[in-house]
């Protein structure tokens, strides 16, 4: 599909997406393209010169010359009614519809909707999720299940935020003047343009959670998209509010800086466990000194996660911004009571940590879960948030990159690879959330396993009854794991894993980092 000289429709369009995929929407994501598409690509290489400069042995730091900004007085605006209270978020995938309504239904305070972690990013799923956003601001989603039963929204709903994907991917299927958009320019911009009208009438606003964030420079990139938007859409300034998610090693350091890019409009932090995790990793994959345990021992309690905690709620209180806490991914079980008290126990003490550490709310998985972290959070505080509370603390970078202390074992080495295995054959099938062994996975903790997978081998690292992390090691229980999955899943399923089996593979046993696996895993979808 054509739908103009310069912009290049690579995709079918179904009649229901028509609404969607207008002429004037592609349009404005055609400015955006073309206004900051070159700044866009300034910053990514500039991702590629600093990750040379740490492999070559530079350290992180604060930077000195924005030391004027960390010691400067200044705030960010104050936060529209409807964030104010962020006790509880829920996230979840946006091309799932009954998801979307029951996200929106469930108590939490706030929905974050994803194009990204959570999302996989093939074309018609990408126009499902625009479709559903459109219709949940609109206040006329609704969905049918095969027995009869209808979902609908309730008379009050969580505020709902959009998460686009990050600056390093492309929306392959929409060229502008025969180059590709990214893909965060696309979900911004078809969200914005279509959906702002409908927010102002029904009381919200265009809110956006930022991912993938490495430098204070592609925040103020986004500010810059943001005014563009603002003033070619004729709303006030400071009408987008963002929330960044602090996920990756190198933001942690520039966390002031980012949100005085943002100043003028309401913005927080929100700490992503486990891209942040995946990114330290990522980031030191050529030092042997960097090698992580099995993840299931780097937990919140571990010194340098503790310390990205503490910063974040110091730095977002002193500015007026908000703090949210990280993912609970657990999923409650209709068929153990036991198994799920014992969950709901583990969650609940990770919350009130968090609460004790001042946070003003914490993500959810899934609704089974907002009633207990919503407990804690209500326990805690009574007004709506605790901005009010600046907790001191002193981190320096040391604190921050201090590396976990743990084993690595069998167990750890074939939940890696049995998570990262299902996790991308779901992916390559459509689906970006994943329920695995009672937790929702998504791409950032299937990054994490492929990543340790790819460190253990590399560094020649043992598990703890001695034997060699070898690739040899590694094809022997990744086969191992496979026929496990195969026979759980029944003859019908031969050669379902073929594609998880060659990703996984290719990027576990290449001589060098591969940065995201959604990158070559991009081939496999439609």
């Amino acid at each position: 599909m054509t739908a103009n000289n310069s912009i290049q429709i690579l995709g079918p369009v179904p009649a229901q997406y028509a609404d969607v995929v207008t002429g004037d929407a592609l349009g404005f994501v055609a400015e955006l393209h073309r206004n900051f598409e070159t700044a866009r690509r300034r910053l990514m290489q500039a991702r590629v010169q600093r990750q040379a400069e740490i492999d070559a042995g530079a350290a992180p730091d604060f930077l000195p010359a924005t030391r004027s900004v960390r010691e400067g007085d200044w705030r960010v605006a104050p936060a529209p009614a409807d964030l104010t209270n962020r006790r509880v978020e829920i996230t979840g995938p946006s091309s799932n519809r009954r998801m979307v309504i029951n996200a929106l239904n469930c108590g939490a305070q706030v929905y974050m909707t994803d194009f990204e972690d959570a999302h996989s990013p093939a074309w018609v799923p990408t126009l499902d999720g625009q479709l559903n956003v459109r219709d949940a601001y609109r206040r006329t989603i609704s969905d049918a299940a095969p027995d009869g039963r209808q979902y609908n929204l309730n008379a009050e709903t969580a505020t709902l935020c959009v998460r686009p994907r990050g600056l390093h991917l492309m929306e392959r299927h929409l060229l502008v003047d025969g180059e590709p958009v990214a893909g965060s320019f696309f979900d911004f911009g078809l969200t914005v343009y279509h959906n702002h009208i409908a927010q102002q009438s029904h009381g919200t606003g265009p809110y956006y959670y930022l991912p993938k964030l490495q430098s204070h420079q592609e925040a103020r990139l986004w500010n810059d998209v943001f005014n563009y938007a603002e003033d070619r859409l004729d709303l006030p300034r400071g009408t987008i509010s963002p929330t960044v998610l602090i996920e990756h090693i190198l933001a942690a350091f520039e966390m002031e800086e980012i949100l005085y890019e943002l100043r003028e409009r309401p913005a927080g932090l929100n700490l992503g466990r486990w891209d942040y995790i995946f990114s330290v990793i990522k980031v030191f994959n050529k030092r042997a000194d960097m090698v992580f345990p099995d993840r299931a021992q780097v937990t919140m309690a571990t010194h340098f996660l503790t310390s990205a905690a503490q910063l974040l709620v110091n730095t977002c209180h002193r500015r007026g911004a908000h703090a949210l806490g990280g993912m609970s991914a657990f999923i409650p079980r209709r068929d153990d009571a036991a198994a799920n008290e014992a969950a709901f126990a583990q969650v609940r003490s990770d919350k009130q940590r968090e609460a004790d550490q001042g946070f003003d709310g914490a993500w959810v998985a899934h609704p089974g879960l907002v009633p207990p972290v919503l407990q804690v959070f209500a326990a805690a505080f009574a007004t709506d948030n605790q901005l009010s509370v600046i907790p001191e603390v002193r981190i320096a970078p040391d604190d921050l990159l201090a590396v976990p202390e743990g084993q690595i074992t069998e167990a750890g080495l074939r939940n890696n690879i049995s998570v990262a295995l299902q996790y991308i054959d779901a992916w390559t099938r459509g689906n970006g959330a994943v329920a695995i062994d009672g937790l929702m996975e998504d791409a950032a903790t299937a990054e994490i396993s492929r990543s340790q997978l790819w460190q253990w081998i590399h560094h020649g690292s043992s598990l703890d009854d001695g034997r060699p992390v070898t690739a040899g090691l590694y094809r022997q229980v990744r086969a191992q794991e496979v026929a496990a999955l195969v026979e759980q899943r029944g003859p019908a399923n031969a050669g379902a894993l073929d594609k998880a089996v060659e990703l996984l593979d290719e990027i576990v046993l290449s001589a060098d980092f591969v940065e995201f696996l959604t990158l070559p895993g991009y081939r496999y979808l439609d």
